[in-house]
């Protein structure tokens, strides 16, 4: 598809969604697509009331309006009873922001707050789309599919568990500051540094599984540099873990500047939500991943070994995964960058790093329909 222009008219664009970083990553780099396009355009973001879509979107200097909606999954009889009852009010705030704001297109990228966004951007006749990360989609948006104009999938595996829409293979968008010029030119260090990310909000399993690797590889004299992500609930424990270990470490609950993480790693160790498998692809970064095992019909094993049967990825289960399993994992590729440099080529190969400008493209088509 060749690239729409529309030098005089900029865009009025509602990105929808979020509730973790998976969503939110790719609307942030849509929007930047758009910003970069039109220099008049205009960006809202419609999100839950999480602080820490408000902490990135503050950051990355985004308009941001909240409505009152919550997920339902875990939360009891009575939790769903009193989500299922915020519904209308939550579309009747997004009718009331999209009035207030008159978007030419909306754009729902998964998350709950997406649903009454889409929905009312159908009874206002505003053309709008959903975007799916992930190999097996949420439950949103397999009810948007028959609401909105279009569906961009992140991988053809989607497209049998829609029920509706016109469905397009789009990938997923990384952001700019992950594959710009900066991110290209790299970082010149020595050493070996290992990145530890188990997604937005961290993962339990994956911190206390690099701690017991961390306390292998003092034993042998192996310790990494190390970047590592833990997530607000687990950080006080990773960092006192590190403490007791004697271990330095950058420990972080959230890394705002996940561009520079990934140029300073030689190695990713990781969950395997869709955003990240898209960004290590696009990187050609070279990982170890272990994927959530409760995630919808085990959504990020098959994103995991996605990246796995061509050489890009190693995986380990998270009911397999151990300390000492880890620590040999890394040992071995800090002893032979041979193989990390071909494990990240042969990731790079499966990237689609034209993702973000098709989905603009078609949202741009959408606006003149």
């Amino acid at each position: 598809m060749k690239e729409v222009c529309r030098p005089i008219k900029g865009v009025r664009l509602i990105i929808a969604g979020g509730g973790t970083g998976g969503h939110l990553f790719p609307g942030i780099a849509v929007a930047e697509e758009v910003s970069r396009r039109f220099r008049d355009s205009e960006i809202l973001f419609i999100t839950g009331r999480r602080r820490m879509e408000s902490r990135i979107l503050s950051r990355e200097g985004f308009r941001q309006s909240s409505i009152a909606i919550e997920g339902l999954k875990g939360r009891g009889w009575r939790g769903m009873l009193g989500t299922i009852m915020k519904l209308p009010k939550s579309f009747f705030q997004s009718v009331s922001i999209m009035k207030g704001f008159s978007p030419d297109v909306v754009l729902g990228v998964g998350g709950y707050s997406s649903g009454p966004v889409c929905l009312a951007a159908r009874v206002m006749g505003i053309p709008s789309a959903i975007h799916e990360q992930n190999s097996f989609p949420g439950l949103t948006n397999r009810i948007l599919c028959r609401i909105v104009d279009r569906v961009f999938i992140s991988f053809e595996d989607s497209r049998r568990h829609f029920s509706g829409g016109r469905i397009f293979l789009t990938g997923n968008p990384v952001r700019e500051e992950l594959v710009g010029e900066r991110a290209i030119d790299g970082e010149d260090q020595k050493g070996f540094t290992v990145l530890v990310v188990g997604g937005s909000q961290g993962a339990r399993a994956v911190n206390s599984a690099f701690l017991a690797a961390l306390e292998v590889l003092r034993a042998r004299g192996r310790v990494p540099r190390v970047i590592h992500q833990t997530g607000e609930a687990d950080y006080e424990r990773v960092l006192k873990g590190y403490l007791e270990l004697g271990v330095q470490g950058d420990v972080t609950p959230f890394i705002m500047d996940m561009g520079s993480a990934y140029r300073r790693a030689d190695l990713v160790v990781s969950r395997a939500g869709a955003t990240t498998i898209s960004e290590l692809a696009a990187l050609g970064k070279p990982s170890i991943l272990v994927p959530y095992p409760h995630a919808a019909n085990r959504h990020q094993e098959t994103n995991a070994q996605m990246l796995a049967r061509v050489g890009g990825a190693r995986v380990i289960l998270e009911d397999g995964l151990s300390g000492e399993k880890l620590a040999d994992l890394l040992t071995e590729y800090m002893s032979n960058r041979e193989d990390l440099a071909e494990m990240g080529r042969l990731a790079k190969g499966v990237g689609r790093p034209d993702a973000t400008r098709v989905i603009v493209d078609f949202l741009l088509e959408m606006t003149k329909e």
